[in-house]
């Protein structure tokens, strides 16, 4: 496929990036050639110095033959019309990046399709569900769906109280296995585990899994799901707001922010919200506004640090659920290994939005994950390949890899010992990064 991204920005890098290892043929377009430098070094991807809304620019780049055209600089309307411009001049597909919920309605939808622009991202409103769905699966760091609910990918961070505590993989006090150990992280270290590898205290575990088996896994992880009903805010930034306007006939909210005209806005805007002005980051203003009797505390400023030392304190006061907003990639490590709950990316989430775009447009492509510092695939089983010719346990599978789960037909199944994988199987693998070329010659 030809894309062409259009913005060298956080998110168009990280997409440019991600992208640059499918073998795909990816140009990124900006008018800043400092930040396509450094892409440029390290990267296998064209890049060019222009404007996104300059037809020499986007005729230069070959946008006539693009696949997917993709506009993610930080300005909506500069997004709109670079896609408007690459439909006409032949572009298959466009996405454009909006910071407004109300280009969204069906509508409005509507009249930007007969513009040129096909698909819209918009990462408050995408972050803004991620935090509904960590409340409401609030036992787990991380929880993904695929294949239309059938298949759960569940990361939980284990303590004490878990009965898969040191415990070795090929150990585990389960009668039935319901669930697949997928990856393990530990630290900095992203773990691909088999039989030997042990469970250690506040490892974060990513379990593979069926919705029937749900529970199973929050037992056995020595979890329990708590209500959420009350939901504190710190940062009156647009994903707080974006989580207020949808969410607030569900939570309890209250909002608390520095800036007294964001504030008297937000106070007319969300009247079904509290809205004080006030400092999060003070520990005073947190035990007057009562913050130990609420479920949940969520750190939506635009600091990271700020964040992460927020959750740090609300987790003091005993608040059950919390939440950062890191948008610092560099920080997101860090902030895993601390004790602050769940994080959140909305550079991430777009970018991750974006990729499943390609895979729809490209059947070819098999990648649908990046975790960490390894990755998940979905991988389609070829006649004659050497992945069926013997059961899972006498394959002597490379190192850095785990099948976890197939889809055959339209049932999923978890892979163990004795399965035996069939041509046209799609299975799902775990591998370290940087190992899925090695891997997919198994399933050819």
């Amino acid at each position: 496929m030809k894309i062409v991204i259009a913005g060298a920005g956080a998110v168009g890098s990280h997409l440019a990036k991600m992208l640059s290892r499918e073998n795909q043929d990816i140009t990124l377009l900006d008018s800043d050639q400092t930040k396509l430098d450094i892409i440029d070094s390290h990267y296998n991807l064209m890049t060019y110095n222009g404007s996104t809304s300059s037809f020499e620019s986007l005729q230069d780049v070959g946008v006539k033959d693009a696949d997917l055209y993709i506009a993610v600089t930080p300005y909506e309307t500069r997004n709109i019309t670079s896609c408007a411009i690459a439909k006409r001049l032949g572009a298959k597909k466009t996405v454009a990046r909006i910071d407004n919920s109300e280009f969204l309605k069906p509508a409005n939808v509507e009249v930007l399709k007969s513009i040129g622009v096909d698909v819209m991202i918009y990462p408050e409103n995408l972050a803004a569900n991620k935090l509904a769905i960590s409340l409401d699966h609030n036992w787990a760091r991380y929880w993904g769906e695929f294949h239309d609910g059938k298949l759960m990918m569940i990361g939980v961070k284990l303590h004490g109280n878990s009965p898969l505590l040191n415990c070795k993989l090929r150990d585990l006090p389960v009668k039935t296995h319901d669930f697949h150990i997928a990856a393990i992280k530990r630290n900095n270290e992203t773990i691909i585990p088999n039989g030997n590898d042990e469970i250690l205290n506040d490892d974060i575990v990513y379990f593979i899994t069926t919705p029937p088996h749900i529970e199973e896994v929050m037992k056995i992880s020595g979890k329990t799901k708590k209500i959420i009903k009350k939901v504190m805010i710190m940062g009156g930034s647009r994903i707080a707001v974006r989580f207020a306007e949808l969410y607030h006939d569900k939570f309890k909210i209250k909002i608390l922010d520095t800036d007294l005209p964001l504030c008297e806005k937000m106070a007319i805007g969300l009247p079904d919200c509290e809205i004080v002005n006030a400092d999060g980051r003070d520990i005073e203003v947190l035990r007057e506004n009562t913050i130990y009797q609420y479920d949940a505390f969520l750190a939506l400023t635009e600091s990271s640090e700020t964040n992460i030392l927020a959750c740090m304190s609300a987790k003091d006061f005993g608040v059950p659920k919390t939440i950062a907003d890191v948008e610092n990639l560099q920080f997101l490590g860090l902030a895993e290994n601390l004790n602050i709950g769940t994080t959140i990316n909305k550079k991430l989430l777009a970018s991750s939005k974006i990729f499943n775009l390609l895979l729809d447009a490209d059947e070819t492509s098999s990648r649908f994950l990046s975790l960490a510092d390894a990755e998940v695939a979905e991988i389609l089983v070829k006649p004659g390949a050497k992945i069926t010719k013997t059961d899972v346990k006498n394959l002597n599978l490379p190192f850095g890899m785990t099948l976890a789960a197939l889809v055959r037909g339209e049932e999923v199944y978890l892979v163990d010992g004795n399965t035996h994988i069939l041509p046209g199987d799609n299975v799902v693998v775990f591998s370290l990064m940087g190992t899925i070329q090695k891997i997919e010659k198994w399933f050819n």
